[in-house]
């Protein structure tokens, strides 16, 4: 089909649905920050939550397409969701902008960490260079948006 074994872009395929479960729980708990976030600080985090949730829907669609590019269908279901992530839907931090930051925070760097082990894989054992590069370019992003939170934690 496009230079990929049917084996190999269903093992690459399993993966981007779980990667695109974790960014559609990142983007629920994303949304949920923008929506409660309360204090001085407001308006400055509540714009930051919505400038990341656009990345992550962006993100989302990204993962959505490149599933179906290698010849797969894509889960899109709530309940797929909760199946197939590795985070927790759950906050333990404070209801209050630090809070917010700290568990979105974590689960970026979980996401990133998750992301960095795929790559080689793709590229070497799946042969799948352009999820690879894909991938890369989503890790980038999550690295990105991790240095905005970390850079936005109140230092006490």
């Amino acid at each position: 089909m496009i230079g990929i074994t049917a084996e190999n872009r269903l093992k690459v395929a399993e993966s981007l649905n779980r990667i695109l479960a974790d960014e559609y729980l990142l983007y629920t708990q994303t949304r949920k920050a923008h929506w409660n976030v309360e204090g001085a600080d407001f308006y400055l985090k509540h714009k930051l939550f919505e400038d990341q949730y656009e990345i992550i829907d962006e993100i989302i669609d990204d993962i959505a397409e490149r599933i179906r590019s290698i010849g797969h269908y894509v889960p899109a279901s709530l309940s797929e969701f909760l199946e197939l992530t590795h985070l927790s839907e759950l906050n333990r931090k404070p209801n209050d902008s630090d809070g917010f930051i700290q568990n979105l925070l974590e689960n970026h760097e979980s996401i990133i960490l998750k992301i960095r082990e795929q790559i080689k894989p793709f590229a070497d054992q799946y042969h799948d260079l352009g999820s690879s590069d894909f991938i890369t370019g989503v890790l980038e992003q999550h690295e990105k948006m991790a240095w905005m939170l970390r850079a936005s934690l109140s230092h006490k």
